[in-house]
This record gives C-alpha cells, sequence and structure tokens, in this order.
C-alpha cells in the first residue's frame, strides 16, 4: 500500500517535472505548475461519500474523471491554448487507471 501511494503521487507530482523538463525545457518551471495544478480535478471527489475510497475507480464514477470529460480533455490537446493543461488532466486519468491497476494486482496476487 506504501509503495502504491508513493507511485500514485509520484506519477501526480514528480512525472508532470520530467514532462516538462523533456518538452518544454524552456519554460518548465511553468509548465511543471500547471500540469500540477491539472490534480485540482480532484476536487470532485469532495462529491462523493465516501470522500476517499481507495479501492474505488475514479474513471467513469466521478464527473470531472467521466469518460465525457476525457472526450473533452483530448479535443483540448488540439488547441496551442488549452494543450499543456489537456496532457495534465489526461496524465492524470491514465495515472488514476494505472493506480486501480496497481491495486488489482496487489489483491489478486
Amino acid at each position: 500500500m506504501v509503495m502504491r501511494t508513493f507511485i500514485h503521487y509520484g506519477l501526480h507530482f514528480l512525472a508532470p517535472g520530467l514532462i516538462a523538463k523533456l518538452y518544454y525545457p524552456r519554460k518548465y518551471k511553468k509548465v511543471w505548475l500547471t500540469l500540477c495544478l491539472t490534480n485540482l480535478v480532484d476536487l470532485d471527489h469532495l462529491l462523493a461519500s465516501p470522500i476517499f475510497d481507495p479501492t474505488r475507480m475514479s474513471i467513469g464514477f466521478h464527473p470531472l474523471h467521466s469518460y465525457y470529460a476525457i472526450i473533452f480533455y483530448i479535443i483540448l490537446i488540439f488547441f496551442k491554448k488549452t494543450r499543456i493543461i489537456a496532457i495534465g488532466l489526461l496524465f492524470h486519468m491514465a495515472t488514476d487507471s494505472f493506480d486501480y491497476f496497481l491495486q488489482y494486482l496487489t489483491t489478486s496476487l
């Protein structure tokens, strides 16, 4: 559980730094901050009961993690002004999906 938590939050906060440094080296600090701020999408967890459930799959459950929202985030990729935000949001969704997969692996072993 500790390792899964470390991986999850590492992907939410450290991996965006790597993405920013690799793809936007001139303005990586601003891009990293923007990518990290997209984690605010988790505010939709406040609408759920319980607010935090480590066994719940966020994708398809919370409004800002819905499939409709993800399609919208994909559309945002095509516009230069929203591309970095879209990357952050989609990376967040991928991280949450990966975390659920890790949970499945650890409980089924």
